[in-house]
């Protein structure tokens, strides 16, 4: 089977034929249609130190059609149009995941390869509204975004929220979940064009935060926010504590934009705010999070689509910060 390997770091991926994976246990084979990028893949490219001379395969989003089973699976699995939870080993602990927590595509092999076997626990049935291409979007920015807005956040209908650096796959679903139950959604991007297709998507506002006042504005025209969902860190984070509403909720999925400073510590506890860090979800979440968007009929935004083969130029449009939505691979036909 064909598949992307990451081989060591600061390399392309290599695109190469290996061996087909079986299913034992109570794994099952699916024949990907479709994956997508994630920033994690990118930092995995960028920061891992460890070397795989025989590659590993990264990619934490995938859809696909089941095609065998193993031992103690359910035969009648085969067939079926699935996606995958990319969110494995969670424990039991709803609060925070346990010490053998991990997330798809790196320690296990991914999604970026024409087969993959998972245990049946982490397949659920493709969404029927949504297309594999659009399934592939889902799972782990999706998941993402609906534990930090309803799990960690709390939201309220009519409170106000807003979401840093809108563009990437989560801060896109958290734009849509908030405006599915009724928020109202403010955004920030270094794209006065991303800003306005977050308009068309129902926000009520937006800022660039090129423009060094941006905050200051955001503050009359708003009086504050209820919420503020951030997926980059850095040294505007600071500018969050002072746009938080009295007992606001501030919560951090990412670190794009580098560590955090300069926190008020003063505006922290005088204002009663809370700051909550949160990656991935439980099954439950993710169960919910596909309820949520049969529900309310909600599709992803989607970016471009690239063939398995020009991996490596789909990870350079995501490098470039240009994309709106999420960038696919198409797998097979």
């Amino acid at each position: 089977m064909k598949a992307a390997l990451f081989k060591s770091k600061d390399q392309p991926l290599f695109v190469e034929d290996i061996k087909k994976p079986k299913p034992v246990k109570d794994q099952v084979l699916i024949k990907l249609k479709y994956a997508a990028l994630n920033h994690r893949d990118l930092w995995l490219m960028q920061e891992q130190t460890q070397q795989y001379p025989n590659g590993m395969i990264l990619g934490s989003d995938g859809s696909g059609i089941v095609e065998d089973v193993g031992e103690d699976a359910d035969p009648l699995l085969v067939g079926a149009e699935v996606v995958i939870n990319p969110s494995l080993e969670w424990g039991n602990n709803p609060i925070v995941h346990g010490d053998s927590f991990k997330i798809l595509g790196l320690p296990d092999n991914g999604t970026f390869a024409e087969y993959i076997v998972i245990s049946k626990k982490y397949i659920f049935e493709k969404p029927e509204h949504l297309s594999f291409a659009e399934s592939a979007a889902v799972p782990l920015s999706a998941l993402t975004a609906y534990r930090a807005l309803f799990s960690k956040a709390r939201l309220r209908a009519k409170e106000k929220v807003l979401i840093s650096g809108v563009g990437g796959g989560a801060g896109l679903w958290v734009l849509q979940f908030a405006v599915a139950y009724q928020g109202r959604v403010y955004v920030t991007s270094g794209s006065d064009e991303k800003i306005a297709k977050a308009k068309q998507m129902g926000a009520l506002g937006g800022y660039n935060y090129n423009d060094p006042d941006w905050a200051a504005k955001a503050q009359k025209e708003t009086g504050g926010f209820d919420i503020i969902i951030d997926s980059a860190g850095g040294p505007q984070f600071s500018k969050f504590i002072e746009l938080a509403m009295p007992g606001g909720r501030i919560v951090n999925f990412g670190r794009t934009a580098g560590n955090i400073s300069d926190v008020s510590t003063r505006l922290l506890y005088w204002k009663q705010l809370s700051i909550h860090g949160t990656t991935m979800g439980t099954r439950d979440e993710f169960l919910s999070m596909l309820d949520f968007l049969e529900s309310r009929n909600i599709k992803p935004v989607l970016d471009q689509t690239f063939p398995l083969s020009k991996v490596n130029e789909a990870f350079e449009r995501m490098k470039q910060g240009n994309h709106f939505g999420k960038i696919l691979l198409e797998i097979s036909k």
